[in-house]
Formats: structure tokens, sequence, C-alpha cells
């Protein structure tokens, strides 16, 4: 316990001085080289709310979290914005905001520039929005009078500005599921710019997007590692058609988010059981759900009760965001480890066909449990929590991220997308699997377009790849370019603040380690 000692300043008020460590602490975030301004600012804010009490949980639920089976993804003690925020920006822009003062826009440039303003105002768990739109459908209408060459250049402008406005790669914006020239204009410039904000998802329907547009997205791939696609057709089936992916594969409704993100290290779960595989599922399973939601529901009673983020924060006082669109997230990770922790030493999640079908078993019952359990504050999601596959953090020692198979394990392409693949329907709130494939694909566009209609078929929620010789390396729903990371290594700061968490996931959890995939070389049922 942090304890405080009085004393009184020159003017005779009496103050509370933090005790040495805690100011030594505090001197290492101010003096530190790698860091920019900006982030010191964000450390030191996120260090003081971690000296208050946290809130309110069992004993039980403490000991869990303490002990590393429950995780809270370091949002804070006392949350006093949601994790997640997806405005409407469609809503802002048709109505304008009071609090900013801003009309709604009636051209191209007052539309970039109300959403740039109204960017800098969007809270979230980084200190920066996860959230930037639809750009495409946002924009387009704003374009018709603009040839391509003038539409182009306003775009690049627009693209420039968020990169350096908003260094973080976690803010991530949408696109599709039709084309449109904005659409197809973004996606040129991201090649050209070569940026790691913002993020991108290709939303991809089936009937509504053309192969044209989805090989524009291929192709961006191969220059940034930007766009991962997107399985609109499943996806609207669970939340509507007003959606959106933001983060590090979050899908949620647009107008809303999730108060918190509260995971459940399943690896930590199954060495505290004691008793057959099968008696996981219905007691140690059941339990640690169980404390990850009464976590889950008190973070969301003191953001909602007690800071009042609704009844203060302007975007929900204008409609931009209602708090009936809101849940929150319970995720999972280290699936790999608690199957094969739990059955016997010849089980290999990934390959052997008990231990998949017991993983199965493992994310069918949580969710199970999901259904069964109403909790406060997740009105947009019927009063339940909502289901993610946690795509893991640099602190994740010797534990494979969500549902993945462990990088350097994972079998032949098609076969891999046949494992994991029944998950992905469970996971309403976002799920991830990272393919790694060799430079010589750039070769060949269309056989991605292949696999990724293939995969989606199989029932995958989202599909991600990333080339071997890039200069940008997907970590998990975000990107760090190789550059940054020599700064970084170099006690350089960067200006993306995703760059630490990078560094330090390929240091720990083996993200270049990914096999590495020569299509031509694997059997593939799904090429023409």
């Amino acid at each position: 316990m942090l304890k405080f000692k009085s004393t009184i300043n020159m003017r005779g008020v009496e103050v509370k001085m933090v005790n040495e460590e805690i100011k030594t602490e505090i001197e290492e975030i101010i003096t530190n080289p790698q860091l920019t301004f900006h982030q010191r600012k964000h450390q030191l804010a996120t260090y003081a709310e971690s000296l208050l009490n946290y809130v309110p949980i069992s004993k039980e639920a403490a000991f869990a979290k303490e002990n590393g089976i429950i995780c809270d993804l370091f949002e804070g003690h006392a949350p006093y914005r949601p994790r997640y925020i997806l405005p409407d920006y469609d809503k802002a822009i048709k109505q304008g905001s009071k609090f900013l003062e801003l009309d709604p826009p009636k051209d191209l440039d007052e539309a970039i520039n109300f959403l740039t303003i109204l960017y800098t105002h969007v809270p979230s768990i980084t200190g920066y929005p996860v959230y930037l739109g639809n750009l495409d459908r946002l924009l387009e209408s704003f374009s018709e009078k603009y040839d391509d060459d003038t539409l182009y250049k306003k775009l690049k402008l627009f693209l420039i500005t968020i990169d350096r406005l908003l260094p973080d790669g976690f803010t991530h914006a949408n696109i599709g599921p039709e084309g449109t020239r904005v659409g197809r204009l973004l996606f040129k410039l991201e090649r050209e710019l070569k940026q790691v904000v913002p993020n991108l998802t290709l939303k991809y329907d089936q009937e509504k997007t053309s192969d044209e547009l989805l090989i524009e997205g291929v192709k961006t791939v191969f220059e940034v590692g930007k766009p991962h696609f997107a399985n609109h057709q499943m996806i609207t089936s669970d939340l509507g058609e007003k959606y959106g992916v933001a983060s590090c594969y979050n899908s949620l409704k647009e107008g809303g988010g999730a108060h918190t993100l509260v995971r459940l290290n399943l690896k930590k779960a199954a060495k505290e059981h004691r008793g057959r595989p099968q008696e996981f599922l219905d007691t140690t399973l059941l339990k640690y759900v169980k404390l990850a939601l009464e976590v889950i529901e008190s973070r969301a009673e003191y953001l909602v009760n007690k800071a009042k983020f609704f009844e203060h924060n302007f975007l929900a006082l204008e409609g931009i965001i209602s708090k009936a669109k809101f849940s929150s997230m319970l995720g999972i990770f280290g699936l790999k480890e608690c199957t094969e922790t739990l059955l016997d030493d010849n089980a290999h999640y990934g390959h052997d066909k008990e231990a998949n079908k017991f993983s199965y078993k493992i994310t069918d019952k949580i969710l199970e449990i999901l259904d069964k359990t109403e909790i406060s504050h997740a009105e947009g999601n019927s009063n339940k929590a909502m289901f993610h596959s946690q795509s893991g953090i640099d602190l994740d020692t010797d534990t494979t991220p969500g549902t993945r198979i462990t990088p350097g394990e994972e079998p032949d392409l098609f076969n891999h997308i046949k494992v994991v693949a029944p998950h992905h329907s469970k996971f309403i709130a976002g799920v991830s699997d990272i393919f790694h494939f060799e430079g010589t694909i750039r070769n060949n566009p269309k056989a991605v377009c292949d696999i990724i209609k293939g995969a989606f078929k199989e029932g995958m929620r989202e599909f991600t790849f990333n080339l071997t010789d890039g200069e940008f390396v997907r970590i998990t729903g975000y990107l760090v370019r190789r550059s940054d990371l020599e700064k970084y290594k170099n006690d350089e700061s960067t200006r993306y603040t995703t760059t630490p968490l990078g560094e330090g996931a390929i240091n720990i959890q083996g993200v270049l380690k990914r096999k590495r995939r020569m299509i031509n070389h694997e059997r593939n049922p799904w090429f023409n």
C-alpha cells in the first residue's frame, strides 16, 4: 500500500507529500528519453489514477486479479472514460456540434475540418480516438464536385494530419463494403504515404464488395501491412449495419462502444483447476468467468454513476454517442495453453483433433455463461457482456493471444484456418488470427483474395495477414515500423505511442516467429 505523509507548504496550507518511492517513479516518467511530451503526460495521468483505491470488488476477485487470472489491461483504478468509444460521425456531421461551435459541414473542406476537430475531443483508454468512422462513406457525398487530382490532394493532407495529430497505432478507420472513389483513393494514398496511422479495416461482403476493391486492399497490405479484412455479413448479423471495427479488432456498435475490457487468463485458470478436464468447464471456468464479470460490473458502475461520464460529456449530451449502445467486453487469452494443460501430455492445440474439440468446448461454455448472465450498463448487447478474443499484450510471457495457435507452431494454411474458424462466430466483439506470408505473394494478389474469401466461407469473422519482408510489422491489431523500432532500441523517442508495445511483443510474444507461408507450396482449395 502506497502511503502519503502530510506537510505544510510555504503558504501555511496543509498538503500531501508523496513518499520517496512514488517521487522516484514519477521522475522516471518525466526524464524518460524514449517518451515524447504527450506520452509523458499520458503516463503521468495514468500513474495518478493508479494511486486511487481500486473500484470495489470481492476478496475472491481481488485475489484472481492480483494473481493474473483476471486482468483489467491497466485501465486504471477509477475509470472516468469508456475504454472504447465509437462516435456516430455521420450523425455528428449532419447536426453539427453546439459544444464545439461547429455547424454541419457544407463541403469537403468543412467536413475534413469538422472531423479533425471532433477527433481530438474523443476520449479512450489510449488518450486518442480508437475509431475515426467509415471514412469513405463519410466523405464520399462531399467529393462529387472535385476531380481526382484535387480530391487526392485534399485526402492526402487529411491523412497526414491524422497521422501527425493522433500518433497511436490503435487509431482505426473503416472502408467499405461498397466501393467508392474516396475509398480507392485512400488505399492509393496509404501505399504512397506509408504511415502507421490510421489503422484500417476493409469490410468485405461477397454481395457488395467488388474484386477490384478487395485487390486494392490486398495490394495496400503488401505496402503498409493494412487493412485487415472483416466479414461484414457475419458482423452485421450480430450488431446490425451501424457498427465499426476499432482499435484491436474490436467490433462494436457505432454510436456506442465498450465501457471496459476485462480479460481472463485461461492458462492460469487451468493451472488452478483440480480434477478432470470436463469438470473444469462447470467449476473452475464458471468461477473465474463470474469473477471477471464482477470486475466488469464494478468498473462500469463507477464510470456511469460515480464519474458520471454520460451525464457530463458533450458526445453523449448531443447524441453522438448513447449509453444505450454501450456494453462491456469479457476477453480471453491463453486458450492454447489452457487446453494442453487440462488434457494429457500429447495434446497439441492446432494439430490434435481432441485438443481442438476441447478448445471449442471451452469457448462454447464461456459464451453460454455470458448468455445466461445479465449485467448492468450493458444495454447495447441485451444486458450481456460481449465476448472477445483478446489479442495479447507485451507482458504475456509464454501465453498465446486469444484463441490463436502459438507463433511457429501453426499447421499448413488450410488446416490453420479450419482449426481457428469454429471459434470466430462466438466472438461478437472481435477475434483475430494473423497469417505471415512470404514477400513473393506480391506477384499474386488474386491468390490472397481467394484465401480471404475461402476463410470467410469457413466461418472466420476477421482475416489479417502480414508480409515477412515488409517495413511494417503487424503486432496484433496495430502496426509498427521497423525503422521506429530501431530508434526506440537506441533510446530515441518516436511519435507513435505503440512502438514500445510492439518492441515488447516482438521480444516476449515471438511475433516474428509466425510461420512463413509460401502460397504456391501449400494446399489451397479456394484457388480458381
